[in-house]
């Protein structure tokens, strides 16, 4: 690890530049709008006003009214700057520390498209980002945030920078990539308190204590995280001097249940009145502590994880006030910042000088080019005496540390920023990387976890033996109470009433499942996901079966299991996969599904050695397919969302039938006086409607786009995200439009199907598929009209094998299986 050295001592020093405390008022700068306007009682001025400063180019002044409500800074999005050519910005100030904030709201306008617009910022020689791009950077925030298993989805950006300014001009410059654009929506510069950095700090690695040096400056930061722990968002307006904004915390909670929020009724006060400027007491009037701090192994910690840039220095803000108890020694606990310890003994009380104090403690941290997060962690000291084995935390914050003039995220091997894109392909690749370090990431976790388990039950045999102080588990917690009733037998949940568990078939004893998989072997794993494993076994039938097994330790994993058992208990249908019977003893969550001898669809076209699938087979399927969505869409008094419709859910059998799998993201339709059903995000990458993910908005048409890229998927044999191609290619969904439009599809059909296939039903597939994926949802067919092309698709293919002419109607020719259009 690169020493912090000089650079983590002098971060706090940087704001005491020789004028003093010198400040201004607020610069508040509305991109692209003719007049000012107030928002949250600020007035924002028109970029055209060239008030206190000065634009070197007029730029192209955009506006949209296709916004949704995303912040309280919604009217301010609405309009933005565009510079096809370098731009400046010059802000008259005096010598003295800024906030820079940087407000990013992607729209389309005329021909420029957001998703396209690619650039460099530079504010008085400090480059701020490189070869950036919104857009990617929202999609890898997402996808990050998606991969942890959270529900947010965020729309905009805000950059925020501290900035030391020696001279009378803080200038921001836009450099366009080539053949690209810059798009800014609003500009702040926001004068900073002296007492907001002068502090001291302790180094992670080293445990020691490193105090601000005046006769150090010129150190930038840049804030990654701002969060008010345990309590609502706390909007610029309610901290009105810096106007700062203090997310929630739950997207970033490891386990958001292992951490219960608390509220503060008593009068806070600074523990030192010259830190005032710290946070807002808002801050400290909610917290989170420990859900359960009398468990019987003290070692359970609450922890949150966040994703940064690699290879910089880090400062960890930690806020803390003491409200549950008024005598020092009462609540004693350890912090951890990336599994080491950062503080041993912290005790709120003595810290602050008393209850109902607001604290706060800074670390610093350094992490190499191979580590992109940074965990924070509070847990009991158990060695102390005190009166709890708990911890508390009120307020988190996250800054960047500038090195060598630089704040932007490093440049990879192949060229590109790592998370940034300069257009719709490279945010390709991005999206690829981040779910790819999300799977690492949760391997790791599960390995970890595991080596936790085997230590803890062996030292439980030997109770002679201490725990060594040193070791410390991430967690230890018993999610599957939250959908058990502790009070009765362990079952599974119900929320269907007492038919759902009987419409899942047979309860099998945990016996009878351990005999089924061997004692789940791992020779039988046939599959691996958030939930846990699934295992193929055989009953006392000998019939084969799929055993999927709740792991009790991913909390995400459950949520969508206990999803998957609602709406089992509600399907039957040739095309879904089928619920066997349950398993719900000794808090074990355990499934059994008839066995898909023929495995994913995904596995039979493309990364194994299999035989291809004919085109007949393939057309087959996708009806399969098709006929299981169309009855979850229609089949029920409401409708169901599949959500997650992609080739690794749809399922084969010993005859090549295709069975829909997977309900663990599906979601009830609207009701009747509804057209959609307001939810976030989810879904897998490339086969995500782009409607639903701009509103947030779910409807049926949802699941027709991701059929539609998987039709596409189908006849192509490739990845949907395939980020080794030629930029334009590695988008499945979008290549194949151009492609079809082109009249150039053939070109990109799998090569084993050509010469095997008739041209027309060809045509006719590339067409559904087109429609499938058009971008607004009104204009995409049903899932029944789907189903009726496709096998009119399937006519002409069969009318082809006995060499008639397709343009006679096809009851001249006799009725075609009756079997394969029963819905």
């Amino acid at each position: 690890m690169r020493s912090l050295g000089l650079v983590s001592v002098a971060i706090f020093s940087f704001i005491l530049i020789t004028s003093g405390e010198a400040k201004i008022n607020p610069v508040l700068i509305a991109c692209g709008r003719n007049s000012s306007v107030t928002i949250a009682g600020k007035t924002w001025i028109s970029d055209s006003s060239m008030q206190n400063f000065t634009v070197s180019s007029q730029g192209i002044a955009a506006s949209t009214l296709a916004l949704s409500e995303n912040s309280s800074y919604f009217d301010l999005y609405r309009t933005a700057r565009i510079f096809t050519v370098p731009a400046n910005y010059t802000i008259n100030v005096v010598a003295g520390s800024y906030f820079l904030r940087l407000h990013f709201s992607p729209f389309t306008f005329l021909n420029f498209s957001a998703n396209e617009s690619s650039f460099e910022v530079t504010s008085n020689n400090v480059k701020l980002v490189s070869r950036f791009s919104p857009s990617g950077e929202l999609n890898r925030r997402n996808s990050y945030l998606q991969n942890e298993g959270k529900s947010s989805n965020v729309t905009y950006l805000v950059k925020e920078y501290v900035l030391t300014v020696e001279s009378s001009e803080l200038s921001v410059a836009f450099v366009p990539a080539s053949g690209s654009f810059v798009f800014v929506n609003a500009i702040e510069v926001i004068s900073v308190m002296t007492d907001l950095f002068n502090q001291s700090a302790t180094e992670v690695a080293s445990g020691t204590t490193k105090n601000s040096l005046s006769e150090l400056n010129g150190f930038n930061l840049e804030t990654m995280y701002r969060l008010n722990v345990g309590g609502p968002e706390i909007t610029p307006s309610q901290d009105a001097d810096l106007m700062r904004d203090w997310k929630t915390d739950s997207d970033y909670m490891f386990l958001a249940n292992a951490a219960s929020p608390v509220f503060n009724s008593s009068n806070i006060s600074y523990s030192n009145p010259n830190n005032s400027f710290i946070a807002p007491l808002l801050v400290y009037e909610s917290a989170r502590t420990m859900s359960n701090n009398e468990v019987a192994l003290k070692r359970f910690n609450m922890s949150w994880k966040f994703l940064v840039d690699t290879d910089f220095d880090y400062l960890i803000r930690l806020h803390f006030c003491e409200f549950n108890y008024n005598m020092s020694r009462q609540r004693i606990f350890r912090i951890y910042i990336n599994n080491r310890t950062a503080s041993n003994n912290f005790d709120v009380i003595a810290r602050a000088g008393g209850d109902n104090k607001a604290y706060h403690e800074d670390y610093l941290d350094s992490l190499s080019s191979q580590t992109n997060t940074i965990w924070v962690q509070l847990g009991p000291e158990t060695a102390a005496g005190a009166l709890v084995t708990d911890a508390i935390l009120n307020g988190l914050e996250i800054f960047k540390l500038s090195r060598n003039g630089n704040l932007a995220r490093p440049i990879e091997k192949s060229g590109a920023t790592a998370g940034d894109s300069e257009n719709k392909s490279s945010k390709s690749k991005i999206l690829w990387a981040a779910t790819g370090s999300g799977i690492a990431a949760i391997t790791i976790l599960s390995a970890f976890s595991s080596m936790f388990f085997c230590v803890y039950y062996r030292r439980k045999a030997d109770p002679v033996k201490d725990p060594s102080p040193n070791w410390r588990p991430l967690v230890h917690y018993n999610p599957i109470s939250s959908i058990m009733d502790v009070k009765q037998p362990r079952t599974l949940a119900n929320p269907n009433g007492s038919n759902s568990l009987s419409r899942l078939g047979k309860r099998f004893s945990i016996l009878e499942i351990r005999t089924a998989t061997q004692n789940f072997d791992e020779s039988l794993v046939i599959g691996v996901g958030g939930f846990g494993k699934v295992y193929k076994g055989k009953i006392d039938s000998g019939a084969p079966v799929a055993i999927k097994r709740a792991n009790s330790h991913s909390e995400q994993g459950l949520n969508e299991f206990e999803t998957e058992i609602d709406m089992l208990s509600k399907l039957r249908h040739r095309h879904l996969v089928a619920i066997i019977g349950f398993c719900d003893e000794h808090d074990e969550m355990i499934l059994v599904y008839e066995y898909m001898a023929n495995g994913t669809l995904r596995n039979h076209l493309f990364g194994g050695d299999l035989p291809a699938l004919s085109w007949k087979q393939r057309i087959d399927i996708c009806i399969g397919a098709a006929r299981g969505l169309h009855y979850l869409h229609t089949g029920l008094e409401r409708s169901i969302i599949h959500r997650d419709v992609k080739t690794t859910n749809i399922l084969l059998d010993e005859n090549f039938e295709a069975k829909v799998a997977d309900f663990g993201l599906s979601k009830t339709g609207p009701s009747l006086e509804h057209t959609h059903v307001s939810t976030a995000v989810k879904g897998s990458f490339g086969y995500l409607d782009p409607e639903y993910y701009r509103r947030q908005q779910l409807t049926e048409k949802s699941d027709v786009y991701s059929f539609g890229v998987v039709l596409f998927e189908v006849v192509c044999a490739r990845p949907v995200i395939n980020p080794t191609l030629p930029k334009e290619q590695i988008n499945l969904a979008e290549w194949a439009i151009h492609c079809q439009r082109q009249g150039l599809l053939e070109q990109i059909v799998d090569p084993r199907l050509k010469g095997k296939f008739r041209p027309e039903s060809l045509k006719k597939y590339a067409e559904i598929a087109e429609k499938c994926l058009a971008d607004e949802g009104k204009k995409r067919p049903t899932m029944g009209e789907v189903l009726c092309s496709l096998e009119n698709v399937l006519l002409l293919e069969r009318l082809a094998e006995v060499d008639v002419d397709p343009t006679i109607p096809a009851e001249a020719h006799g009725k075609v299986d009756e079997a394969e259009n029963e819905d």
